[in-house]
């Protein structure tokens, strides 16, 4: 996604100075670090954190000294709550953010269908909360402070611009510019998480492979007291006036709506931002909808293209690429964001056992196998959501126009109807390592998908996981690996059996550090598990494939 705009402060500011230029030794002499991140956003600070927990030692560059201005990403899916609350900094999120799990569709001035993303009971988490982007980081930060005060070795460096790189067989060695000169720095292995305009990846030369769309979308951050339900609101061909093709409304923190207008592709971006222009696509929906205009203020304003690309290769040696910096998909489905929060998760694991002699370098080919594969499943829903919503053909115009006619009187025409195909954690493919699979048992818990989350009586199964490989026993399994975490939950309870178990008396796991499910038997032996491990980490001639 490419975007132009302007932040109105308007009382609203997300500007937090969080971690303010300070001069460090490392200006005075080249010092190399086992992992530097460049960037400070959602993906770097949740890899970083991740990293520091493990005890890998992680230098993060970021130009600002905190968060930006304007909500930017808002919608945040129960995965990424479940992966921020094993790093710590889930309940800030929660506490400030918005919950919700309905949504409407609506063709012009009538209601389509209603839908309902409520996860299954027991569950932790809920589908999605809306939370401007700058409190995720902010939330992110604090945790990284309390680690930090623990002992974690993370370094957080504001005011650090990185103004060039070289590329070497085993290192990368880094130009940096800061308030008090430029100094160079080298990386073992260096993290790009410098966003969609990636300065890295410019500086390698590469590039991006998929789709740029031509429409324009104008998001507008409006502050106001509204009557609105906190739901997804989101209109194709919308009653209200200079509206376009569709709209969207979503509530955010601090009495603040997200409202997306489509303004097509013949657009001068500067008029359209104005503010007279703005408000008056504002004024024309608020009224449409509550018979009146309630004063508002304008927070933050911005105009979006859709792309749906990625790069070819998402490692380069000793660079990694991670979230917009790799990929980049539409804002409708929430996929940009909790995407790239995952990259940092399947990544953090491996570089801490390669760093530490623990695992080989196919464990860390595996993260551009695994993640590759992800992206390229969030950019087909991407692509099919937007090709629905902005049809390019006489022929696709024809289908969307008679879907959305029978999705108002036929239910089974609503699936079809594509606003957005919300995000999902990926479920990695077995032969991108995963198995064996040696249990009949739910689907949902197969190898490769992310592990369900469960009440155990006096917690939750997330939470009783470890940071490493974790074999987890049920029912009538009970299998101890030397050297591997063991949890065993002898009486599970109806949620934790029907996601695992099924109808089965027993079953065995084994779950990866990012607590995906690698492996599972019905019964097995220990040399198996610790051959499954062996496999997944680089081991005994293991290759991951190639995407």
């Amino acid at each position: 996604m490419t975007s132009t705009g302007n932040a109105v402060q308007a009382n609203y500011d997300l500007a937090f100075d969080l971690y303010p230029y300070a001069r460090v030794a490392d200006q005075d002499a080249c010092v190399r670090h086992p992992v530097v991140v460049v960037g400070g956003g959602p993906v770097g600070l949740t890899l970083a954190l991740d990293l520091g927990r493990r005890g890998t030692p992680v230098v993060v560059l970021d130009d600002h000294a905190g968060p930006g201005q304007g909500s930017k990403a808002i919608c945040f899916a129960k995965r990424t709550l479940d992966i921020a609350h094993r790093l710590g900094a889930a309940a800030p999120m929660m506490d400030k953010g918005i919950v919700w799990s309905r949504g409407r569709v609506f063709h012009g001035d009538g209601q389509l269908f209603q839908f309902d993303l409520q996860p299954e009971p027991g569950d932790r988490h809920p589908a999605f909360i809306n939370l401007q982007q700058p409190y995720f980081e902010q939330a992110m930060v604090k945790a990284i402070r309390r680690e930090q005060a623990a002992g974690a070795p993370i370094e957080i460096r504001g005011g650090n611009r990185v103004t060039g790189l070289e590329v070497r067989d085993d290192h990368a060695r880094l130009e940096v510019d800061t308030p008090d000169g430029p100094y160079s720095l080298e990386a073992d292995y260096l993290i790009a998480c410098d966003g969609a305009r990636s300065p890295l990846r410019k500086m390698m030369g590469l590039g991006f492979d998929g789709r740029v769309f031509e429409d324009n979308f104008l998001i507008a951050d409006v502050r106001m007291s509204a009557d609105f339900p906190t739901e997804r609101w989101f209109w194709f061909q919308p009653p209200f006036k200079d509206s376009g093709q569709s709209a969207l409304l979503h509530k955010q923190p601090d009495d603040v709506w997200r409202i997306d207008f489509q303004l097509g592709s013949d657009i001068v971006r500067e008029v359209e931002l104005q503010d007279d222009r703005v408000r008056a696509r504002v004024d024309a929906m608020l009224s449409s909808q509550t018979g009146e205009v309630p004063a508002y203020d304008l927070v933050w304003t911005s105009i979006y293209r859709f792309q749906c690309r990625r790069m070819r290769q998402f490692r380069h040696g000793p660079v990694f690429f991670a979230g917009d910096s790799a990929h980049q998909v539409s804002p409708f489905g929430a996929r940009g964001a909790n995407s790239g929060v995952q990259d940092a998760e399947n990544l953090a694991w491996k570089l801490d056992l390669v760093v530490k002699g623990k695992a080989g370098q196919p464990l860390l080919d595996s993260y551009h196998t695994e993640r590759a594969f992800a992206a390229d499943e969030n950019i087909l829903n991407s692509s099919r959501s937007t090709d629905f919503m902005t049809p390019k053909t006489d022929a696709s115009r024809l289908f969307r126009d008679a879907v959305l006619d029978l999705a108002g009187r036929y239910a089974f025409a609503r699936p079809l109807v594509n606003s957005g195909r919300l995000s999902v954690p990926c479920v990695y493919e077995a032969h991108h390592g995963f198995g064996p699979d040696d249990f009949d048992g739910p689907v949902k818990t197969r190898p490769g998908s992310a592990c369900c989350d469960g009440p155990l009586g006096n917690g939750f199964l997330l939470d009783a996981l470890t940071d490493g490989f974790t074999v987890l026993t049920l029912g009538q399994a009970n299998l101890s690996v030397p050297g591997l975490a063991h949890l065993h939950i002898e009486r599970p309870t109806a949620e934790v059996a029907a996601r695992f178990l099924g109808d089965a008396p027993g079953a065995v796991y084994l779950i990866r550090p990012d607590h995906h499910i690698l492996a599972r038997w019905a019964e097995t032996t220990p040399d198996a598990v610790l051959a499954a491990v062996a496999r997944a980490t680089g081991q005994e001639g293991f290759h991951a494939p190639e995407a």
